[in-house]
């Protein structure tokens, strides 16, 4: 039975990797044996190393930089088991402020980027891929792409709800090649992007939610093994809500 959630000795690449939902996946796949590498336009380098983690610097919100970052990971290691693709921005403001680089700047890295980042590494991805044992996509997307949220974070939900279906489409082109493609759609978790909301309402989604909590670091690392997992090799095109059930409840 342990064979089936084993991932050591896998190479996995995290974006966004540094902190937040990207940090506590990167840290699960780290303690759980894996060879784990986090990119982002800012980390600490010196704590990510010596946490096990290997850090990459890359500015990943254009086309450009995603396939820079590609060819020089791509050069340097040679193998990908795991891409896990979570770096993702968010914005707020009223239907009449909303702008185009409000759109923009979030609709870049949340779903262009993806989607590039997928396109420059499905060789490497591919070649790891095995009959019994495919490689692994996995997009976070959100439970705002779900439903509709309480916030006006319009380009935000937009794109969440836009890469749940990337995923399917890239899960039908890409399942033939031997790779799964699943989301993750998390809920409220500790993260700097949900700092200030959850000073404000946190015991307002704790109580919503029928678990009555939020999300912890050993949620988003166990479900992210587990799509990576030999026990996940059937699993594609999935969007699995991560929120203890916040989701499906309607708002009081």
């Amino acid at each position: 039975m342990s064979d089936l959630f084993d991932v050591s000795g896998r190479t996995v690449l995290v974006t966004g990797g540094g902190r937040g939902i990207g940090r506590m996946i990167a840290d699960g796949f780290a303690d759980a044996g894996a060879e784990v590498h986090v990119v982002s336009r800012r980390l600490d380098e010196q704590e990510l190393s010596e946490a096990g983690l290997r850090p990459w610097t890359a500015d990943l919100s254009t086309e450009t930089g995603c396939r820079d970052f590609a060819a020089e990971f791509s050069a340097e290691t040679g193998r990908l088991d795991v891409l896990v693709n979570n770096a993702g921005a968010t914005w707020g403001a009223p239907l009449e402020e909303f702008d185009t680089a409000a759109w923009d700047k979030v609709l870049d890295l949340n779903l262009k980027s993806p989607f590039f980042l997928v396109r420059e590494l499905v060789g490497l991805l591919e070649k790891s891929a095995r009959a019994d044992d495919p490689s692994r996509v996995v997009n976070v997307g959100s439970i705002d792409g779900l439903r509709v949220p309480t916030l006006s974070t319009y380009s935000y939900t937009a794109s969440k709800a836009a890469l749940h279906h990337l995923t399917r489409v890239l899960a039908v082109e890409l399942g033939p090649r031997g790779i799964t493609v699943n989301a993750i759609a998390p809920g409220p978790f500790e993260s700097k992007m949900m700092a200030a909301v959850l000073a404000e309402s946190r015991e307002e989604f704790e109580g919503a939610a029928p678990l009555g909590r939020i999300g912890r670091p050993d949620d988003a690392a166990a479900l992210a093994i587990l799509l990576a997992s030999p026990g996940g090799s059937y699993l594609t095109g999935t969007v699995i809500a991560l929120d203890g059930g916040l989701s499906i409840v309607s708002p009081r």
